[in-house]
């Protein structure tokens, strides 16, 4: 099994507000980045689909390393999860789950690999978690992509 990582991450100018996401892939000495945007949404939502676009990036069942400065993405999808599916998403609050469109998503995606999450101090001295949010923040501020996604070499 290929072992990946991914590191994502996502911006949001004002919150709601024009976002972006990012995400590094690294596999076997290859590096790959993605990014794309969303004209009004929150930051949460981005930090969402930045780890759900990096996993649907994968071709084949890997062994994955997710990254993230998110501790509502690693928690959520790690811990939080199991009890919100348990009593129908909603909360302990009786309130709905904010952005179960997303978590769903991202559990059937998670569910093809063998994940583990890691959870890194944003804005600190992961380079490439760095990288990730230059790539966000750049997306949510040009609002715009190549279909989504940039290969660089």
């Amino acid at each position: 099994m290929k072992k990946v990582q991914l590191i994502t991450d996502g911006s949001c100018l004002g919150n709601p507000g024009p976002g972006g996401w990012a995400a590094i892939l690294r596999y076997n000495g290859q590096k790959r980045e993605l990014y794309g945007y969303a004209p009004h949404t929150t930051n949460n939502r981005m930090e969402l689909t930045a780890a759900i676009e990096a996993v649907r990036a994968l071709k084949e069942p890997c062994e994955v390393e997710i990254v993230t400065d998110s501790e509502y993405v690693k928690n959520g999808i790690t811990v939080w999860i199991h009890a919100w599916k348990r009593k129908g998403w909603i909360k302990s609050d009786k309130k709905p789950v904010v952005n179960s469109d997303l978590w769903r998503e991202l559990e059937e995606q998670v569910s093809r690999h063998k994940t583990t999450w890691v959870w890194t101090r944003g804005h600190a001295t992961h380079v490439d978690n760095n990288r990730a949010d230059e790539l966000a923040t750049m997306a949510a501020r040009e609002q715009r992509a190549s279909n989504g996604a940039v290969d660089c070499e």
